[in-house]
């Protein structure tokens, strides 16, 4: 049975103004994964992250790490947990080496530079590291804020949007940065913008809307439970009516009869494997086209038709 180290229930933070920011969320991550938090801005993620890593205290529900209640013993869970905020907060005049060895002092870690080598070596950073963080680019920056939360050997590390304001290649190449974090053992909560990266990296993957959690499953579970093929046929010839074989597939033509469009099938390749005989039914029903476009849902397919269910409910 997999080990459970994060397990929250009913976790509810409300405001002073009346914004219930979560409500009533449940979830348990499981040692050695990459968990992706997936919802819109103001969804809740960033107030999650916050009440496990002690910047927000909830109003009600529970929350425990490494089997350590965080609302009665935080100092045992917290010095095991590390987080990458969103926002670039440090001392912009300190030195790269200086600011990662000073964020493992914080956590009561004697001093080890071998350690501090690694991590920055890991992240392309020691040749950087007498600069000044000030001096740096953006994604450098970013670097430096994974380099602090690894500084005191977390169990569990929170990244919070690791890649915003990161170009295409330095984000490719913090994604190989976090793949091997995972495979020290490391499990990790990532939020973020771009679904491609949860797409690419996570095992599990949870939605959350306006504080409530609206989906929690393995990647490839929701790929293939929500996953559909969509392909566009377009006709060489005007068609006024399908003939029952071709209706017989889940299809719509369009008003001006030159093109048909399927939408079937789920994440598991079924989809392909309808459509293959759709073409051989147009064959058969003498419906010749001239070409064919087709698309398998993505993870942000999917996350975008569940929010608009969710809008239209």
């Amino acid at each position: 049975m997999t080990e459970i180290i994060l397990d929250i229930k009913g976790l509810t933070k409300v405001y002073s103004g009346g914004t219930r920011a979560l409500d009533g969320v449940d979830l348990a991550i499981r040692k050695g994964e990459i968990f992706a938090l997936l919802g819109p801005n103001g969804a809740g993620k960033t107030t999650l992250i916050g009440s496990v890593c002690g910047l927000v205290r909830p109003t009600s529900g529970t929350i425990t790490a490494f089997g350590h209640d965080l609302a009665k013993d935080w100092r045992s869970a917290r010095a095991r947990i590390g987080l990458v905020p969103q926002e670039l907060s440090t001392d912009m005049f300190e030195t790269v080496e200086r600011a990662v060895a000073y964020s493992r002092g914080l956590f009561g870690h004697s001093p080890d530079k071998a350690r501090i080598e690694e991590i920055l070596r890991s992240l392309s950073l020691w040749e950087k590291r007498s600069s000044q963080i000030r001096e740096l680019s953006g994604g450098m920056k970013r670097r430096v804020l994974i380099a602090k939360a690894l500084a005191h050997e977390p169990d569990l590390l929170f990244l919070d949007e690791p890649t915003a304001g990161v170009d295409v290649e330095l984000r490719k190449g913090m994604w190989d940065q976090i793949a091997a974090l995972r495979e020290r053992g490391t499990t990790i909560i990532l939020t973020t913008h771009y679904i491609e990266e949860a797409e690419l990296m996570a095992d599990r993957v949870g939605i959350i809307r306006s504080g409530r959690i609206l989906m929690v499953d393995d990647k490839a579970e929701i790929m293939q439970r929500m996953g559909t093929t969509e392909a566009v046929i377009a006709l060489s010839q005007r068609v006024t009516k399908l003939p029952a074989s071709i209706a017989a597939f889940p299809v719509s033509l369009s008003e001006d009869g030159m093109q048909l469009t399927y939408r079937g099938g789920d994440g598991s390749g079924t989809g392909s494997e309808e459509v293959a005989a759709l073409t051989k039914a147009l064959v058969a029903a003498g419906i010749d086209y001239r070409g064919i476009d087709i698309h398998d849902s993505s993870l942000e397919d999917i996350f975008v038709d569940l929010l608009s269910q969710e809008e239209a409910a």
